[in-house]
């Protein structure tokens, strides 16, 4: 297993990307955002999955030729099975199969967030289990005991709003654009996150997460205010509003963390890119002294070098999938305790 090449897919909603990995190192990988999503403030699974039939060949084609190899040096196949977009998984995972079959190689189907949790270890030969994860992205906001790369137990979750779609959401209202994670973040740095005071969510005796009542705050606050006033201060209310999401993550991870004992903490998630989180993250990881794990900027959003990885784990202890294994959009994790 050791030197086994493993090309991985990725094509879970509008990023199509591929990679390929030599264990326990990536040999290289290509990432390609969709534009055409832009103008429509959020993903159209429709235009997603054509984006993906037009990228997907050149995209792997690319990752090869500036690998500088030829397929016949792939010796496995990762593909994301789940979750995402129905359409958006099936382009890959046809794909995948296609090229598994055609080169009679093995193939893998890799959960997405297990790819995003365990990208903080690409290029590691062990994984520092057991640990904590502050798992944030615009679908998911979960804390989650890691006690191995099989073997989870959800300690908190998002009672409404995901901590990204909360992003989203708030950047529409302030007419700031899409994506609304970067640009809220890019924002923020130009204002003053105490300008107004936001209020955070917290739940007596539980490590859950909720970001609709932030958002109607938000929302409420500036229903009150003239324009040219949002205009004047839209930095600092973006900062404001960002603040407010980063305390709420950051202090409910580690409270539990405190609580629980854990000593190793990690953050992954397209969410782990942002500036602020990343920054309170290591503060408050260094105060409490617990060992902060943060993805590489370039393995915090979707990417193939994250399914490739975890193809890589994959074929040294559970084995191969069915060419017959079908897309999953609602694919979880399988929590145990």
């Amino acid at each position: 297993m050791q030197d086994t090449v493993i090309l991985g897919i990725e094509t879970s909603c509008d990023e199509t990307a591929a990679a390929l990995f030599r264990g326990p190192e990536m040999i290289h990988h290509i990432t390609a955002t969709q534009l055409v999503h832009t103008s429509y403030g959020g993903v159209v699974p429709e235009y997603a999955s054509r984006e993906h039939n037009k990228l997907l060949g050149p995209v792997v084609r690319g990752v090869i030729e500036q690998a500088d190899m030829s397929l016949s040096d792939v010796e496995g196949i990762a593909v994301t099975q789940g979750p995402g977009l129905a359409g958006s998984l099936l382009v890959g995972l046809s794909y995948a199969k296609g090229l598994a079959l055609g080169l009679d190689i093995p193939l893998y189907g890799i959960n997405h967030i297990e790819g995003h949790i365990f990208a903080n270890f690409i290029g590691q030969e062990t994984l520092p289990t057991p640990f904590l994860c502050l798992l944030v992205s615009g679908g998911h906001t979960q804390l989650i005991h890691v006690e191995n790369a099989r073997d989870y137990t959800l300690i908190g979750q998002t009672r409404d709003d995901a901590a990204g779609e909360a992003f989203d959401k708030v950047a529409r209202l302030l007419g700031i654009g899409y994506p609304g994670g970067p640009l809220i973040d890019k924002m923020s740095k130009q204002g003053n996150s105490r300008f107004h005071h936001f209020p955070r969510s917290s739940f007596e005796g539980s490590y859950d997460f909720s970001f609709s009542g932030l958002k109607t705050n938000v929302l409420q606050y500036i229903s009150k205010q003239d324009s040219e006033f949002i205009k004047l201060h839209l930095p600092d209310i973006a900062a404001s509003f960002q603040e407010a999401v980063v305390d709420v993550l950051s202090m409910q991870t580690m409270k539990a963390a405190r609580d629980l004992g854990h000593d190793r903490i990690v953050l992954a998630g397209g969410v782990a890119a942002n500036s602020r989180l990343r920054e309170r993250m290591v503060e408050l990881a260094n105060e409490h002294e617990k060992i902060l794990y943060q993805p590489d900027m370039r393995y915090c959003t979707d990417n193939a070098a994250m399914i490739a990885y975890m193809g890589y784990w994959k074929a040294g202890s559970q084995g191969s999938d069915p060419l017959d294994i079908a897309a999953v959009p609602n694919l979880k994790l399988s929590f145990g305790g």
